[in-house]
């Protein structure tokens, strides 16, 4: 015997914030996706590689921090990278515990052909540079938020 369900708005697929933002990165991640194949990189390899183009010769620890990600997730990307001879991984001669992380000139090389993705981006979106960064803080704030919980 079925029983009757009562509607719920709450729980409509519609209403959730939660999909909005999931649907929304699926769709920023094809259109990724779309950039970074010519330049043989994921995107989460794109973002490890953004961090080595600021700043080079970290730590595992220190990428991890600025990705918010574990050492777990990050040593498989990088391993991918550095078969890929983007980059090189070495034990830290001050702390061996530690695995310092430098740009190989073919990784340096990719940074020049890089150069076009973001405003590749802008220019797929139909708003303004003003707008975006609005938005991308106040999904900082968001993340500080759930971090928090």
């Amino acid at each position: 015997m079925k029983t009757k369900q009562t509607h719920n708005a709450q729980l409509e697929l519609d209403n959730q914030f939660c999909f909005a933002l999931y649907s929304t990165n699926l769709a920023l991640h094809k259109l990724y996706r779309q950039l970074l194949t010519p330049l043989n990189l994921t995107y989460p390899q794109y973002l490890v590689m953004l961090v080595l183009w600021e700043k080079d010769d970290v730590t595992v620890s220190d990428i991890g921090e600025r990705l918010f990600l574990d050492s777990a997730t990050l040593t498989p990307l990088l391993k991918r990278l550095e078969s890929a001879g983007l980059l090189c991984r070495q034990r830290s001669r001050q702390d061996e515990r530690q695995v310092v992380i430098t740009l190989s000139d073919k990784g340096r090389e990719l940074h020049q052909q890089a150069q076009s993705i973001p405003n590749a981006v802008m220019c797929s979106l139909d708003c303004d540079h003003g707008q975006l960064m609005a938005l991308k803080q106040q999904l900082e704030t968001l993340r500080q938020q759930f971090q928090r919980v």
